[in-house]
């Protein structure tokens, strides 16, 4: 139960109406950023639980 190609081009409309264009750029490093620090902190989280 994957999205396809049709989920992923409707998710992409959807974001291009929400979103301005201009803005699109900053709100994908936003969570690029976000997926980073959360990795970090769930990498952080098992080494603890394993010691």
């Amino acid at each position: 139960m994957g999205i396809g190609t049709t989920g992923i081009i409707l998710i992409v409309v959807a974001l291009f109406l929400l979103f301005e264009a201009s803005r699109l750029p900053q709100l994908a490093k936003s969570l690029g950023q976000s997926r980073k620090v959360f990795k970090e902190v769930m990498r952080e989280a098992m080494d603890k639980f394993r010691k």
